[in-house]
């Protein structure tokens, strides 16, 4: 009889019972899933616009040296197609600069220029001429570009024109 009785029973099992499939089912997410996700999607957002937010500045500052510098070599092969001098005029008050009788950009007011000159130093106001010759040389000082966080220097080699950034 003990043998019988044993044979009957069954180990208990381990599995889960299916999920869903009929009326009352638990088929989806509990609220306590769901909010989690909410939670952690919301904490990568704001860890990504804090981020990008703090890049800002620095791709702004990027991009007025790249522009600045690209006027500059426009106006050096201007020069030496055109067979006559060309001028960059950098207005250090109102924060533009361009080429003479072309174009003009302003400058974002986050930023700060200065010029230093070979001849007579730092320049922090006025306006500041930079000419190029029709055989590729220039008469200019470099050009310093910065934020709060760092300083870019636009400068150009007097006999050859040509533009370096560091």
């Amino acid at each position: 009889m003990y043998l019988e009785h044993k044979a009957q029973t069954s180990p208990p099992s381990l599995t889960l019972p299916p999920r869903g499939g009929g009326v009352g089912g638990g088929a989806g997410f509990t609220l306590l899933e769901l909010i989690i996700v909410l939670f952690l999607i919301m904490l990568i957002l704001s860890i990504s616009t804090v981020f990008f937010a703090n890049t800002m500045p620095s791709n702004r500052l990027n991009a007025t040296v790249r522009e600045m510098s690209a006027a500059i070599k426009h106006a050096r092969s201007l020069a030496q197609i055109d067979g006559e001098k060309q001028t960059i005029t950098i207005d250090l008050d109102s924060k533009n600069y361009g080429i003479e009788g072309r174009m003009s950009k302003n400058i974002p007011p986050d930023i700060t220029v200065k010029v230093i000159d070979p001849f007579s130093g730092e320049k922090l106001n006025g306006k500041y001429l930079i000419v190029f010759h029709t055989t590729g040389n220039v008469e200019g000082g470099d050009i310093v570009l910065s934020n709060n966080k760092r300083a870019v220097s636009i400068q150009m080699d007097p006999v050859v024109g040509s533009v370096i950034i560091r």
